[in-house]
């Protein structure tokens, strides 16, 4: 099921798949009207001989220019895509370019265009001339035509929507969607009184006994894209023991790397090796689908962008910080499970997932190292960091937001002179140290600098 998942998303975001598709549905299509025309009464279409009156010499020029037209826009329609596809690699970041591969609207537009032309030149070559044998498919003609002017209507669409999706706050919304929905379907549910402390260092209280500890290496270099969970605990339960994973969903794995701790009196087999790979999805690029943190990478990475000295777009980056700050919010009263997987009480896997610190520096950490100096990125580091707090309770998580507002408050003592933007952004810290816990301002930032 795994590797079914992973083929359907390889699928998803080619340029080819789609486009075959549609290809293969106008080549039917075509099949489908000849036949018809084939059979349909001829006196029929007499009466309407402004609309199926074109002769043979007509029908095939028409289709003719129909099917030139269509394959030049075709490849227009191409290139202005891989254009796009280097300007938002250049501009933005590399690790987008998937998202624009995987655009429905993109792929379907070429498909179009593909589609037309398949089905003109089907159709025309049924079309005979002479007397004997003449033969005009009227209908197919005039669908024909009626696709020409679809076709017209796509390329129209595909212009606009191209323009639309170069922006930069349309790629980064995109990029926090695919995320937030990816949040959604990892941690469904929010915290409660009952299960506050579901992260809090659980992992630390499990002794498993070393000397049994077996490592299962990985037959493959790439990053682990997604994995099973419920298979591993299968596994784990088939052979009564313990399984403890060096490597998370996200992480860079080499061939010959510890991939599975596994607790055994013996060593693990190579059948039973090749099962545990086989649990592991592996490729050369990380995916958003089971890694939330992949997600979060992309815009900090366009924010980094936006902030080099080449660039030194400051609106592209409080753009990322807002929609960042919209994915912690999501998160800030999300239940990360416990790492500890159980069948009839016994522990069968020691799970590695993302904890809402690690996702929250992999957010902010490397932006506030390239903020130094910018007024308006601090201070909407600490907006961002005031936003998140206002969505939970949970004292762990509020510690942590303070921590990060204290950070950006020694970072504005270093990097700000004018005292009004100092001012201006210890105004701000004041504000949010004040909703953290109910505690004094001078208190969380005594030894930061006034």
């Amino acid at each position: 099921m795994l590797r079914l998942k992973s083929l359907l998303g390889e699928l998803r975001s080619s340029l080819w798949f789609v486009p075959a598709l549609m290809v293969a549905g106008a080549g039917a299509l075509a099949v489908g009207l000849i036949e018809v025309d084939a059979r349909l009464n001829r006196e029929l279409l007499t009466n309407f001989p402004r609309l199926f009156g074109a002769g043979a010499e007509g029908s095939r020029g028409m289709l003719s220019s129909i099917a030139g037209s269509m394959i030049t826009v075709a490849g227009v329609t191409f290139s202005i895509t891989i254009v796009a596809l280097s300007l938002a690699s250049s501009q933005y970041t590399p690790r987008i370019l998937r998202n624009f591969m995987r655009d429905r609207a993109n792929q379907t537009v070429l498909g179009v265009f593909v589609g037309i032309f398949t089905y003109c030149l089907i159709v025309l070559r049924t079309i005979r001339g002479g007397d004997e044998n003449l033969f005009v498919p009227s209908l197919s003609v005039v669908v024909g035509v009626i696709l020409a002017v679809v076709g017209i209507g796509f390329l129209i669409f595909f212009i606009h929507h191209i323009a639309a999706s170069i922006q930069a706050s349309n790629i980064i919304a995109s990029a926090a969607e695919e995320t937030i929905k990816t949040i959604d379907k990892l941690f469904p549910q929010e915290l409660g009184e009952e299960n506050g402390d579901e992260d809090k260092g659980v992992e630390t209280k499990v002794v498993l006994a070393e000397a049994r500890r077996r490592v299962v290496r990985s037959l493959k270099t790439g990053y682990v894209q997604s994995l099973d969970e419920a298979a591993l605990v299968r596994l784990a339960s088939a052979h009564e023991t313990t399984l403890r994973m060096e490597i998370g969903v996200g992480d860079f794995v080499v061939e010959g790397s510890p991939l599975v701790s596994v607790y055994l009196d013996t060593e693990a087999d190579e059948q039973f090796t090749n099962k545990l790979n086989r649990i592991y999805q592996i490729s050369r690029y990380r995916t958003v689908e089971q890694d939330a943190a992949f997600g979060i990478r992309q815009i900090v990475d366009i924010a980094l962008k936006a902030l080099s000295p080449g660039v030194n777009d400051t609106t592209t980056a409080v753009t990322c910080i807002d929609y960042l700050s919209a994915i912690n919010a999501r998160l800030a009263n999300r239940r990360f499970v416990s790492p500890l997987r159980f069948d009839k009480e016994a522990l069968r896997v020691v799970a590695k997932g993302p904890t809402f610190e690690s996702l929250l520096a992999k957010s902010f950490d490397q932006i506030r190292r390239s903020a130094e100096g910018n007024v308006a990125v601090i201070v909407r580091l600490l907006q961002a960091l005031e936003t998140i707090a206002g969505r939970t309770t949970d004292e762990p998580r509020l510690r942590l937001i303070a921590q990060h507002a204290c950070l950006l408050d020694a970072l504005a003592d270093r990097t700000i002179t004018p005292a009004h933007d100092r001012a201006q952004i210890r105004e701000y810290v004041a504000r949010l140290t004040m909703k953290l816990d109910g505690a004094e301002p001078d208190h969380l930032l005594a030894g930061q600098g006034a």
